[in-house]
């Protein structure tokens, strides 16, 4: 076997044939499946050398079969023991099971395995086991351990703390706690393992008082609670909502000196945030911290991501400046996540403050935490802050590459900043960095999005010149800026142009021609466009109808607009608040309130939530019409969601 010496030497020609085939990368043949062939190996005395299980995992992972890797194991096991023992290469064969499988134990394997001269030996049973496990295969792995002796193997605890924890991870709790009880029986003695898993299966659907009685019990066997235990124990207080018992267990850690973990500190603050309001978040982290006189950093950055990922921006600048007053530092990853946060939620000046702060600690922003700052600031019209962070972000040497500079390109196309954006465009080009597709993209779109032809066709004459093609994108975003400008007939010649260099129109590039046909009124061309893209195996979205959709409600073509809307429903498109709105609209003005309330009705039942503005449509029209009980009854509804609409007055 090419490069697998140590085992090759052992075995007979035969094997040694056969796994130089596998160690080139080729999935066993039909004829190479059976073990047969490689049981006459001479186990000689030789050292296996220390590459060998890496070997042996680039082999499982090769095969597209998982009972070829399966059998491979097999046969390394009884080759050579230890190599199976290395977790790398259990890990793979359990991924292989699990992601390839089931493999089961049919008859017809089991013989060849026999036939081989090799043996079934316990901890693959385990791999096995734990594979059915994690299929939710719940009623097969009590079958096959129940018929563990036709297997030449005797019950044993590490076997039923196989079977049991396979059952509680396919949720069959009561299965799992039946094999518990059958083990005095079989002579065999649950572990601390044992009671980890159980209590682990009761803590996860919030039976904690069942795991604090599994716990008791596991005292009373001679087996004291460790870490994972209590880990475990706080993530089940969490799911039951008793969130205090949960600090609690941190507090009997240190009665007993065991050490909490970064896992248990994690478990312990993604459960508060799981089963308490914010606001409650806030008191209990606040106590927590009070506390703590060293928290791990882990913990930290564990409390800073929650309270960002759950938009609390001012909590988490609260948490940021009392976690460094305990001599914590944030690392780059949960500082870019925090500035995320930050931009959306507090006052510019002040996460431009925080951002000083870390910098003078020693910290180095990422490019993303720049350029997200940057494009907030120039947005807001904070053009001279903007600038004083893009000249930190270039002398950090963060804008060096194309990529760079095409987010930096992009940011003041976001920030309709077009000239900016050109001149970084000529920076890049002058310090050597050469353009690509994506640049020229950029460029077209922030400038089509402004109308200037002339700009936008004098860059696609540059990119030719670059020797780049324009794709997709390019097309789309000059098409766009001729419909913005109202050159119909310059947009359907690049439309038909495009075949001409290969690039097939997508959906953006024909919803852009739709959209721009009946905003000058043309419906009918718009329709035929629609049509010509079904044919063209181009499937339409939302996007391509509600501008017809819209247009013929504004023509109060009512009959027409729903046929569309049948069409879109059959297509399996689910309609938006823009398509609801039309004909809401449409059939208040047209005095067809009962249809328009019945359309309302039916936005949520076909998945599309009601907006405020959909609300006022309906509330208005029931005001108008006399229906004030039922308009105030949706103003509560839409209170109750978290829109805010004025009330009707009483009369």
């Amino acid at each position: 076997m090419r490069g697998f010496t140590s085992l090759a030497s052992r075995a007979s020609p035969a094997t040694r044939n056969l796994t130089e085939e596998i160690s080139s990368q080729r999935n066993i043949s039909g004829k190479d499946k059976s073990l047969q062939a490689r049981s006459k190996s001479s186990i000689g005395p030789k050292p296996t050398s220390p590459d060998a299980p890496l070997r042996v995992v680039r082999v499982l992972q090769n095969q597209g079969n998982p009972l070829n890797s399966l059998k491979f194991y097999i046969w390394v096991s009884n080759i050579e023991e230890s190599l199976v023992e290395n977790q790398p290469v259990r890990r793979v064969l359990n991924d292989a099971l699990f992601r390839k499988g089931p493999v089961v134990l049919s008859i017809k394997l089991l013989q060849e395995i026999r036939s081989s001269g090799c043996q079934f030996k316990e901890d693959l049973l385990c791999n096995l086991i734990s594979s059915w496990g994690r299929l939710g295969l719940a009623k097969y792995c009590a079958e096959v351990f129940g018929q563990i002796s036709f297997l030449g193997l005797s019950p044993s605890t590490r076997l039923y703390n196989s079977v049991i924890d396979a059952l509680v991870k396919s949720n069959s709790l009561d299965l799992a706690y039946l094999k518990f009880q059958q083990m005095p029986a079989d002579n065999c003695i649950p572990d601390r393992f044992t009671y980890n898993i159980l209590i682990h299966g009761v803590c996860r659907i919030g039976i904690v008082d069942e795991a604090l009685r599994l716990l008791k019990q596991m005292g009373s066997a001679g087996y004291s609670a460790n870490v994972f235990t209590y880990t475990i124990l706080i993530d089940g207080f969490c799911n039951a909502k008793r969130v205090d018992e949960a600090f609690q267990i941190l507090e009997t850690m240190r009665e007993r000196s065991v050490h909490p973990s970064e896992a248990t500190f994690r478990s312990l603050i993604h459960g508060v945030f799981r089963c308490s309001a914010p606001h409650e978040v806030c008191k209990l982290l606040l106590k927590f911290l009070g506390r703590e006189s060293v928290l791990p950093k882990q913990a930290c950055d564990t409390i800073l991501y929650c309270l960002s990922k759950n938009s609390m921006p001012r909590e988490a600048a609260e948490f940021l400046s009392k976690l460094r007053e305990k001599g914590y530092f944030v690392d780059s990853s949960t500082f870019s996540i925090l500035m995320a946060c930050f931009i959306n939620g507090l006052h510019l000046n002040e996460t431009c403050r925080i951002l000083d702060d870390f910098v003078k600690e020693g910290g180095k922003p990422g490019f993303s935490t720049y350029l997200a700052l940057i494009e907030a600031l120039y947005k807001a019209g904070m053009a001279k802050e903007g600038d004083k962070y893009l000249n930190m972000m270039v002398q950090d040497g963060l804008v060096s590459n194309v990529f760079s500079y095409n987010m930096l390109i992009d940011c003041f196309s976001q920030a309709e900043m077009t000239e900016r954006a050109f001149r970084t465009f000529t920076e890049m080009c002058q310090r050597g960095v050469a353009p690509n597709v994506v640049t020229f993209n950029t460029l077209i779109g922030g400038h089509s999005k402004t109308g200037e032809v002339d700009k936008v066709r004098e860059l696609l004459k540059t990119l030719l010149e670059h020797g780049l093609k324009p794709d997709i994108f390019t097309f789309s975003s000059i098409i766009d800026c001729l419909c913005r400008v109202h050159q119909m007939e310059d947009a359907f010649a690049c439309f038909n142009e495009m075949v001409e260099w290969g690039v097939a129109p997508n959906a953006v590039t024909y919803n852009i021609l739709i959209r721009s046909l009946c905003v000058v009124g043309d419906v009918g061309k718009s329709m035929k466009l629609l049509r010509k893209m079904k044919a063209n195996g181009v499937d339409p979205d939302v996007f391509s109808f509600n501008a017809l959709i819209l247009s013929l409600c504004k023509m109060k073509k009512v009959e027409n607009a729903e046929k569309l809307f049948d069409s879109m429903l059959k297509l399996g498109l689910t309609p938006d608040n823009y398509t609801y709105s039309a004909f809401i609209k449409i059939l208040c003005e047209s005095g067809r309130i009962d249809e328009a309330k019945d359309m309302f009705f039916t936005m949520e039942a076909n998945g599309c939530t009601p907006d405020c503005y959909s609300y006022r449509l309906i509330v208005d029209s029931l005001s108008c019409s006399g229906h004030v009980d039922e308009a105030r009854d949706l103003i509560r509804k839409c209170k109750e969601k978290g829109m805010f609409m004025d009330l009707i007055p009483s009369e």
